[in-house]
């Protein structure tokens, strides 16, 4: 638990307030403990980037990384808050100091966080931290030796930001680590880091970009049609998929010439079926070449429903055709150029022309797609 005290400073002869956060034994594995505080992430080279101190890593804000002389094993370790710088006592053998605010709720850590101290006294202000050290040779010395040979103290108080300094240098093992500290870079500021996260998002960006084209590349067989095929979806790519040629002429042949497509599509699959001349059919086939509204049942009832006076009218042929995987010998053709009508009338006029052409593929039936193709070529010679 924190304690609190009041010691009287020798120069000022004022009392000061001193509260302890933690002290005992500290479990240490690969010489470093660690203070964090919110959700800051590091790593050991950015908390002492451009520092000349290399035991007390403050470089990235809301941490400190500590260097510690014992390898594994346990250390004394105590925290203190002060109100004012405190003197620097001369059992310390190396000591140093850095700049720390939190950033969130503060603790110290083991390795790992597999044990920790809170420290949530330290409010999100600005301190000054000084990090003292004894005995740090001899625990590199004698790793196992117990009890552990060095011990330390972390002092916090309250003091506007500035530069990290080397207080006192003893031991060979910190001028080792404060020699590494002089070699790293400064890390990168917060605009920076800005830039590069920025930097970094983009090639994300231009990265899926680049493996979603060559996904719908692979799609499409190594080869990208036009841009107007590449935007349509479902029943009207399966005619592409059957002649390539033709669905990009009639991709590139303009409005006009796509819906005159899809009427002919249209009327050719109704001539096929023998339900052009059908007299409460044919008035609709007229419309739609006029470019008009259809009229009653077509207008007013949906495709389905049109099912039940298709077969209740004798004079309707009933022809069962095979399927278009010629699985099936029983499919109705009436009823597979039934939506080639609908299709026609598709307010875009692309999507008609391929929709009523896939309806008069599924009712010329297995494998005579063939020949309504041919016949749309020699009814529209452009697109040969």
């Amino acid at each position: 638990m924190p304690s609190a005290m009041m010691s009287v400073d020798r120069i000022s002869g004022r009392e000061s307030r001193v509260r302890t956060l933690m002290s005992g034994a500290a479990r240490v594995d690969y010489g470093q403990l660690y203070v964090e505080s919110g959700e800051a992430s590091f790593a050991m080279d950015e908390c002492f980037g451009g520092q000349v101190n290399g035991l007390c890593g403050g470089a990235v804000p809301g941490t400190l990384f500590l260097m510690i002389g014992t390898n594994v094993g346990e250390v004394d370790f105590a925290v203190e808050l002060h109100d004012r710088p405190p003197p620097v006592g001369a059992e310390w053998e190396d000591v140093v100091e850095v700049s720390f605010r939190p950033t969130g709720p503060v603790a110290l850590y083991v390795w790992a966080h597999e044990d920790s101290w809170s420290l949530d006294e330290l409010e999100p202000i600005d301190y000054r931290v000084r990090y003292c050290a004894v005995g740090m040779d001899d625990a590199r010395d004698d790793d196992f030796r117990r009890p552990a040979r060095d011990r330390y103290a972390l002092q916090f108080w309250p003091a506007p930001p500035e530069a990290d300094r080397i207080v006192r240098q003893t031991t060979e093992h910190a001028a080792y680590w404060h020699r590494y500290a002089a070699k790293q870079p400064p890390p990168p500021t917060a605009e920076e880091k800005a830039e590069a996260s920025r930097r970094a998002r983009e090639e994300q960006e231009r990265a899926a970009a680049r493996a979603r084209l060559e996904a719908e590349e692979r799609r499409w067989g190594g080869r990208l049609p036009v841009d107007a095929l590449r935007q349509l979806r479902g029943r009207p790519l399966l005619v592409v998929g059957l002649d390539r040629p033709l669905g990009e002429a009639i991709a590139e042949a303009g409005p006009a010439l796509q819906r005159d497509v899809a009427r002919w599509a249209a009327r050719r699959a109704f001539t096929e079926a023998g339900l052009a001349e059908v007299d409460w059919i044919a008035p609709a086939l007229a419309a739609m070449d006029r470019g008009e509204p259809l009229p009653p049942p077509f207008g007013d009832e949906p495709l389905w429903e049109l099912l039940d006076p298709l077969l209740a009218d004798d004079r309707v042929p009933k022809t069962l055709i095979s399927s278009l995987d010629g699985k099936r010998d029983n499919v109705l053709q009436q009823a597979m150029a039934l939506p080639a009508i609908f299709a026609a009338q598709q307010e875009n006029p692309l999507e008609a022309a391929l929709e009523a052409l896939w309806a008069g593929v599924t009712t010329f039936g297995h494998r005579r797609h063939g020949v309504l193709f041919t016949e749309l070529r020699e009814a529209f010679p452009v697109l040969a």
